[in-house]
């Protein structure tokens, strides 16, 4: 299992299933498109439609902590779940900001389709990876010392939340404004990328500095998936042991 498999990807068929625990609840994120195009020439258009409005959003919302958007369409509708930790400044003043959102984001997918945008407010920013990565970016593109943007990011994933039993960061480029590229690794707490049953949230950001880009990645452990219960089984007896003597006094049971 390489370093090129994506861990939100790799466990897709275990993050979709319920938690036997709460049915209603599900355990983690699905698709990010859930949608059925009944042709190829529909998949395309689909697949473009979604591609920009993602980036119109991204280029709109950039100051808004926006850690992903979620599309869903139907015959006639098609809805965007904005997943944001500041949703003051996706609203705007009286919905001015949201208003005007929709208006660019109806004209890309035409008339035809009628859009619902919704909002998700994100409790807890500091161990979202999304926002881990972009907010590494930014600190790298204001001239911030790479190492203390990362160690402090990973400080406060790891205080700020129960939940987040690792975190893994990552800076590849030329760093402090260097000849030669590097790479820099920081890590706290456990992340089990081999194991599919644990929560593995996984995202990339780009810093543009004068000397170069430099690439952000971070993973967060948030848990399992699905929790295991373990049930003791009997200690097996070894073969060519002695079998154990009764006691005196204790009933001894016959084959018949």
């Amino acid at each position: 299992m390489g370093h090129k498999v994506n861990p939100e990807c790799l466990r897709l068929e275990i993050s979709l299933r319920q938690d036997p625990r709460d049915p209603k609840v599900q355990t983690t994120r699905g698709w990010r498109s859930r949608w059925f195009a009944p042709s190829k020439k529909q998949f395309v258009q689909y697949l473009q439609e979604d591609r920009k409005i993602r980036e119109l959003l991204a280029k709109e919302l950039s100051a808004a902590a926006v850690a992903r958007v979620n599309i869903e369409r139907s015959a006639e509708r098609i809805r965007v779940v904005i997943h944001t930790a500041r949703p003051g400044i996706l609203i705007g003043r009286r919905g001015e900001n949201i208003q005007r959102l929709q208006e660019k984001v109806q004209k890309i997918i035409g008339t035809q389709h009628q859009l619902k945008m919704d909002y998700v407010e994100i409790s807890n920013p500091a161990v979202e990876a999304q926002l881990i990565a972009d907010s590494l970016a930014f600190q790298l593109e204001k001239r911030i010392a790479f190492r203390r943007a990362m160690k402090r990011a990973i400080q406060q994933a790891m205080e700020s939340s129960k939940d987040c039993k690792g975190i893994k960061v990552v800076c590849d480029g030329r760093l402090a404004g260097s000849e030669m590229t590097r790479r820099e690794v920081y890590r706290a707490g456990k992340v089990p990328l081999g194991t599919l049953r644990s929560n593995i949230q996984f995202a990339t950001s780009t810093a543009h500095t004068t000397a170069g880009c430099i690439g952000t990645r971070v993973w967060v452990c948030r848990g399992e998936l699905v929790p295991i219960d373990r049930h003791k089984a009997p200690p097996r007896q070894r073969l060519g042991a002695p079998a154990e003597v009764p006691v005196a006094g204790e009933p001894v049971a016959s084959a018949n």
